[in-house]
């Protein structure tokens, strides 16, 4: 399980990284990055309702 970031969807609202901090983090350019891979499968349902709460679903878990 990966998850993927479209940095150019991606506005920075920061919602994945106030939910799940320790597997996302935006950046200082305000992109947000994922710090976790490969994903351990306890993390899968924090990882959706991240996925799910990005305002531009610039996330896809894969």
């Amino acid at each position: 399980m990966k998850i993927n970031a479209d940095r150019t969807r991606c506005e920075g609202h920061g919602m994945c990284e106030a939910l799940a901090p320790n597997l996302f983090r935006v950046a200082d350019d305000g992109i947000v990055a994922p710090i976790a891979d490969p994903i351990d499968d306890n993390d899968r349902d924090l990882i959706q309702l991240a996925v799910d709460s990005c305002p531009v679903e610039a996330l896809r878990l894969t």
